[in-house]
């Protein structure tokens, strides 16, 4: 397998993390009532949505082709958010902790990448990727400062 299409599968995993992370603010911004945190979580999706966009141009730069969806894993993670929304007496804190749990596992993604001595990524991948990062990091601690308000 070539160099670029290593790197590209790495950055495809990412790219469908990406859009698991999307869906699942979506999902919890439609499931929420407080206008700050519903605000917070709209945001991120929009900021997923370039993320996405950003991750698919690095990909095509690879000469590969991007993924256009999201993981079955993904899929059940919103299915299990829709059903302890249903069930929880504090609908907005599973939810945010829901989001904690899906910001963990890609900045787990973002960190295996970035710290892997295996990827030697050019400077302008290596850039992206740090940048997003700080943004996923950023949006980590906002909903862990969001869940204890509403606890």
């Amino acid at each position: 397998m070539k160099y670029t299409e290593k790197i590209s599968n790495k950055l495809n995993e990412l790219l469908i993390l990406t859009y698991d992370s999307k869906n699942g603010y979506k999902l919890a911004a439609e499931k929420v009532v407080d206008p700050a945190i519903k605000k917070f979580l709209e945001d991120k999706v929009n900021q997923r949505d370039k993320f996405g966009n950003d991750l698919k141009s690095e990909i095509v730069e690879y000469g590969e082709l991007p993924e256009d969806s999201g993981s079955i894993k993904g899929d059940f993670h919103r299915a299990w958010m829709k059903f302890i929304s249903t069930i929880s007496p504090n609908e907005t804190e599973r939810i945010l902790d829901e989001v904690k749990r899906g910001e963990k596992k890609i900045l787990h993604s973002y960190n295996d990448i970035l710290v892997n001595k295996e990827w030697i990524l050019p400077s302008s991948t290596r850039d992206l990727l740090e940048k997003q990062k700080e943004a996923i990091s950023s949006a980590l601690k906002s909903s862990k400062m969001y869940e204890e308000l509403v606890s």
